[in-house]
């Protein structure tokens, strides 16, 4: 699928689509500012005066005048002496979203790059060319410099790129795709380099993948609770009212809505002797909804950082100016990941409660470790100890990484936002998440069989049965790995998540 975006206006939604693989496609009416943006370069060039990143150094040498006749060989050796990352390479989807990030911020006519520059790595995008880009080595300001270094290498010819699943030497694929390198003209390397376009896509990937494994929660949880013979009572409209909190009301009527006609629930709607539920199943509003209500705050501060430009110094073609600033520094970006992993955190915190009650019949009233012949059998002791060790490994990589800074160049970039693994954690954090949710849709559904013949609501029956097309109840201990993993991908896709109407980011 081809989205055509207009730089500066991209919404949230189409950001997604692209890291689920929509391919973007510039507003044409951007060329005009692209060209208008590379010929302010001209004459400011033409001025003769110290302009940094064009013919100065850079960072700590940027006091050093750099002559006319040498100009592109400035470009050419910041983006190689800056192509330093190191580890294993960035996963395609999020490597095509930095390039889209990196499209749509200088096709906004403020970084001086030429059309063809824009055009080339638009073409990159739509032909499937994809650069390795080692995913370590930036600090997050100035800017990411060492990722998109790979990317900018690539453009010049130098570098690896992968088409097809397979990986050639960027000047091979080019040519093979009938793309022709680029000479980099003044400042144009240093535009490519900088700007928060790592980090704003690794964090935007733990975004889209913390909403569907949100969803996927307020599932499972809604079958954990009728499992249990949890009460709804606690999801009523009115209790939600009086806090006001928008991702509370919201995620209470999804549970309502869940568990609407359910027979399992009518069951014990009368005469139950348990007063109140545990928090696990009693708060999903309140955690679950202040989970949405920051998922949300994290999503407004991306959407501005994706649609904004964060090069330097930003070129001002009406008056022919280049302004040296700092909006190269991800701060923003790194506050936002942190947001999104103590979201993800949460999530899996609460979940593995649910498993860990539903596992002891003192608190759920089912089998001991949701196996019918417990002793003989093990059911799911070890699932539950699984979840509880990923959701402590999320635990550990919560840490704010905001937190920390160390200087850089030579003392001259003094403070740094860290974003850059700030948001890489994401993807570590959520694939964690997605086991113990998976984990829990198991138990949930387990539980839920041994009330038969009673049935949940539609909504929670669609969700079992889907589960059950892959995945038999546990009658007597089995290799349990398969199913695990069954579940997980069931959790990965998307696919519970789409059953029923669920909140999200919008």
């Amino acid at each position: 699928m081809t989205l055509v975006t207009t730089p500066g206006e991209v919404p949230l939604g189409d950001w997604r689509a692209i890291y689920r693989g929509a391919c973007p496609e510039l507003d044409p009416s951007c060329r005009t500012r692209i060209a208008q943006s590379a010929a302010a370069v001209s004459r400011i060039l033409a001025k003769q005066e110290p302009v940094y990143g064009i013919n100065t150094g850079f960072g700590k040498l940027a006091t050093v005048r750099i002559d006319d006749n040498d100009l592109e060989v400035l470009q050419r050796n910041i983006v190689l002496s800056h192509a330093a990352g190191v580890g294993d390479a960035m996963p395609v989807p999020v490597a095509r979203l930095m390039m889209a990030l990196k499209l749509t911020s200088l096709a906004q006519g403020a970084s001086g790059v030429r059309p063809e520059t824009v055009a080339l790595l638009e073409s990159m995008l739509q032909k499937g060319l994809t650069p390795v880009i080692p995913a370590r080595g930036s600090v997050g300001a100035s800017g990411d410099l060492a990722p998109l270094a790979h990317l900018a290498a690539t453009m010049i010819g130098t570098g690896a790129i992968i088409v097809g699943g397979q990986e050639l030497p960027a000047s091979v694929a080019l040519m093979e795709a009938g793309l022709v390198p680029l000479t980099l003209g003044p400042k144009e390397g240093l535009a490519l380099l900088n700007g928060t376009q790592f980090s704003c896509a690794y964090a935007l990937a733990g975004l889209f993948e913390a909403e569907r494994l949100f969803q996927s929660a307020l599932v499972t949880g809604a079958l954990s609770t009728e499992a249990a013979k949890g009460s709804d009572t606690p999801f009523d409209p009115r209790i939600h009212a009086l806090r006001r909190h928008r991702g509370q009301i919201e995620t209470a009527a999804a549970l309502r809505q869940l568990m609407k006609g359910s027979e399992i629930r009518a069951s014990h709607r009368l005469g139950d002797e348990r007063v109140q539920d545990p928090y696990c199943l009693r708060c999903q509003p309140q955690v679950m909804g202040a989970v949405l209500d920051l998922l949300r705050q994290a999503a407004a501060t991306l959407a501005h950082e994706a649609n904004g430009v964060s090069d330097n110094p930003l070129i001002f073609a009406e008056s022919d100016e280049a302004l040296s600033g700092g909006n190269f520094h991800a701060e923003p970006v790194a506050f936002a990941a942190d947001m999104i992993a103590l979201a993800l955190c949460e999530i899996g915190s609460i979940s593995e409660r649910r498993i860990a009650m539903l596992v002891d019949p003192a608190l759920s009233g089912l089998p001991a470790f949701l196996t019918a012949h417990p002793g003989l059998n093990s059911g799911f002791m070890i699932p539950q100890v699984t979840a509880a060790a990923l959701v402590s490994e999320n635990k550990q990589r919560a840490y704010p990484a905001s937190v920390d800074s160390i200087p850089t160049s030579a003392n001259q970039e003094d403070h740094v936002s860290m974003a850059a693994h700030g948001a890489r954690r994401l993807s570590g954090m959520a694939d964690n998440l997605s086991h113990v949710i998976g984990i829990e849709y198991l138990a949930a559904a387990q539980g839920c069989e041994f009330h038969s013949p009673l049935a949940s609501s539609t909504a929670l029956e669609a969700a079992r049965a889907l589960l059950r097309a892959q995945v038999p109840a546990l009658a007597e201990d089995r290799y349990f790995h398969p199913d695990m993993a069954k579940a997980t991908a069931i959790i990965r896709s998307g696919a519970l998540a789409e059953l029923t109407g669920l909140p999200g980011l919008a």
